[in-house]
């Protein structure tokens, strides 16, 4: 007979996790083990990452869930192995090999020429094997069932491009590369538009996310150190939900403004005008949402409620040394909004 498998009991956890995704998990596998072990109501990922690739997985927990959509279009680094020969149905590892070629002989030089013409903005095709939307259906469901379907190109952007001649996991002749790109860039079709510059075919056989936005892989922990950790350590590998808006102006009401602010109501104020504003409360000293100022006003876009910040607060200070990593409080003098 089985035994009963033993419920968890989730609690509210604010935060972000960097965790370096391990190989073969999907984003959402990765998602749910880590909400496992600290036991979160609430959690959601920035976007996510092929179960053959590794690397920089920010996932999201309670209020940080509200502002995941900010680091959508984060600037994004890999590194990856593209074997050369050899074309696959998904273009990696994952798929069946379906076309092979001679693989010329290249030069440092020949990569370095090529690495050059392929930087900067360009139009991309989505891969049939992706999770695009195309009349309500993933493109990959498409793909499974042997359809190609028509596929707009997208604009993207490869800010660098460095590559270098290898032999892959297996002794086949390969190259590796790293790029830094645009956010929607497909480094499985970057591979293949490469290969098919240098004269064949080629598929990726290992992908690895090395920076996102503002994280790297040096700030990640893995699955095997958080299981390790007990949950207050979780707790404390959590990075505070205001890093999710590194490029926010961050402004910091006083009592009366910030229960308008929270209200939904828009703030007349001074300041000049502003996209992005993160918005403080003093006294508690914490996270209210964000906002942007424009024609003198102070206008709410996201905000937290009274509960999730009192949260917030109480977790802070319920962990030993609480000023560091999850510290959420922006040390400034309060803003006198008129009224």
């Amino acid at each position: 007979m089985t035994a009963p498998r033993t419920r968890v009991q989730r609690r509210p956890v604010h935060g972000v996790l960097l965790l370096d995704k391990p190989l073969g998990f999907s984003s959402n596998q990765a998602l749910q083990k880590a909400k496992w072990l600290l036991r979160a109501d609430k959690a959601g990922h920035t976007g996510t990452l092929d179960p053959l690739a590794t690397g920089v997985l920010p996932l999201c927990f309670g209020a940080a869930t509200k502002f995941s959509q900010q680091h959508l279009n984060a600037d994004k680094r890999y590194r990856a192995t593209l074997r050369l020969g050899q074309a696959t149905t998904t273009g990696d590892a994952e798929g069946e090999v379906v076309t092979t070629a001679d693989v010329p002989a290249l030069t440092q030089a020949d990569l370095d020429a090529l690495a050059q013409r392929m930087s900067g903005p360009q139009q991309q095709l989505p891969p049939m094997y992706s999770a695009l939307k195309k009349d309500g259906k993933a493109l990959y469901e498409y793909a499974r069932a042997g359809q190609t379907v028509e596929r707009e190109p997208r604009s993207i952007e490869i800010f660098e491009l460095n590559m270098a001649l290898a032999l892959d996991d297996q002794g086949f002749p390969a190259i590796q590369f790293d790029a830094s790109c645009s956010k929607g860039t497909y480094i499985r079709t970057l591979g293949e538009d490469l290969a098919k510059a240098l004269g064949t075919v080629g598929h990726l056989r290992a992908l690895r996310r090395t920076h996102t936005g503002n994280f790297r892989e040096a700030d990640c922990i893995t699955v095997e150190q958080l299981e390790a950790m007990d949950e207050i350590a979780r707790v404390k590998a959590l990075q505070p939900v205001t890093v999710l808006l590194p490029h926010h102006q961050p402004v910091t009401l006083d009592d009366d403004n910030a229960g308008r602010f929270l209200s939904g109501l828009r703030r007349r104020t001074t300041l000049a005008d502003a996209g992005e504003v993160a918005v403080f409360g003093f006294q508690p000293p914490a996270l209210l949402g964000t906002a942007y100022v424009t024609a003198g006003e102070l206008v709410p876009t996201r905000l937290l409620n009274p509960l999730e910040i009192q949260q917030m607060l109480d977790q802070v200070r319920l962990l030993p040394d609480s000023a560091g990593p999850n510290d959420t409080v922006h040390k400034a003098s309060p803003v006198a909004l008129p009224h």
